[in-house]
């Protein structure tokens, strides 16, 4: 049999925690290991208990959630799961200083805090568990380049000369991210200059409530604007558009930025596959394609139809992907021309594919 998933819970709050034991002690394939009240406590236990994942509330006595994630990320990486009252779609500032420190999710406590609230969502939850235990964590180390930079990155190497392709200069990067997604955009767009050459689309599945929260950090925390597309607006360089909630984003047949209400696609919308396409369509050789982390199969078509328009294909790898799915698919339908550590699309974007104009 597989070994069941062992789960450290962080709570302060007798009557949750109790309540979380209830929600997982009848799943055979999910062990709680161990419980502490606060930060110090958990990390005490770590090197017993050994978790596959760390479930964590956020305000917690003597070290709170988002310094035991730290700690955690710093000294012995695991997946961290944040189930808190203050990660509702209002607390956005708490959210993403949770995914920049290194959790990969957060999970909100029902607002009443009731059993059959829980209950409600325990299927949620479960799922969340099951996917995030599964996942391999790096050192979170602070070694990025400052954010205000507009160095260019030191050159990778080159892909084989059998690769590259006979395309005009790029006018258009289109990104497509899920699960493990903000981590990866806040990490590629720090490494880009300000200066960047061209127009960026991205579509990041996230749950309804936090996309303005989103924006809002990658705008504060990246050297570019990041902002939600307006239809009608031709994009413009150095500028990042992601489509409002529950909308398609799409290039219009004249260049501009258009949004639909057409049914989502693979059970999302936005779609990546529906940007992608359109983008394929428009643009032709002159568009880059770039597939990060996520859960699922969307986007691999519309990074196929992206690559069968002779543009450039990037796929995130294995190694760096919160979850392989989306990367994965489009590997498999040969989409992709390169995969690549996501640390390491940045340096081939700007030493391979554009050339950012001076200051």
């Amino acid at each position: 049999m597989t070994k069941p998933i062992r789960i450290l819970l962080v709570e302060d709050s007798p009557v949750a925690l109790t309540i979380l034991r209830r929600v997982l002690q009848d799943e055979p394939d999910i062990e709680v290991v161990g419980t502490a009240p606060n930060g110090e406590e958990a990390i005490k236990l770590i090197p017993q208990v050994k978790p596959n994942l760390i479930c964590t509330d956020l305000h917690m006595p003597r070290m709170d959630g988002l310094q035991l994630t730290e700690f955690v990320m710093e000294h012995f990486p695991c997946p961290i799961l944040v189930i808190s009252a203050s990660v509702q779609d209002e607390d956005t500032d708490n959210v993403f200083r949770l995914l920049e420190a290194g959790a990969l999710d957060i999970f909100p406590k029902p607002r009443t805090g009731l059993v059959t609230e829980y209950e409600k969502s325990k299927q949620d939850l479960l799922a969340r568990i099951r996917v995030l235990s599964g996942v391999t964590v790096f050192t979170q180390r602070r070694t990025f380049q400052d954010k205000h930079s507009t160095t260019v990155t030191p050159a990778i190497p080159l892909p084989p000369i059998s690769l590259r392709r006979d395309i005009r200069q790029p006018q258009i990067l289109a990104i497509g991210a899920s699960t493990g997604g903000p981590q990866a955009l806040h990490l590629l767009f720090q490494r880009l200059p300000s200066n960047f050459p061209v127009p960026i689309v991205c579509v990041q599945h996230i749950s309804e409530g936090f996309l303005q929260g989103l924006v809002d950090w990658l705008h504060r925390e990246c050297p570019f604007k990041v902002t939600i597309a307006q239809p009608g607006v031709v994009p413009q360089p150095g500028v990042v558009y992601f489509p409002p909630e529950r909308q398609h984003l799409v290039i219009s047949p004249t260049g501009k930025l258009s949004l639909s209400l057409e049914s989502p696609v693979m059970g999302h919308r936005p779609s990546v596959s529906v940007l992608f396409k359109s983008v394929a369509q428009y643009y032709r050789r002159s568009c880059v394609g770039v597939l990060l982390t996520g859960m699922g199969r969307d986007g691999a078509d519309g990074l196929l139809s992206i690559f069968e328009a002779g543009g450039i294909t990037i796929a995130q790898d294995e190694s760096t992907s919160v979850v392989f799915g989306m990367p994965k698919e489009a590997i498999s339908l040969g989409a992709a021309q390169q995969v690549l550590a996501i640390q390491d699309i940045a340096p081939f974007l700007l030493n391979r594919v554009f050339q950012p104009t001076s200051v």
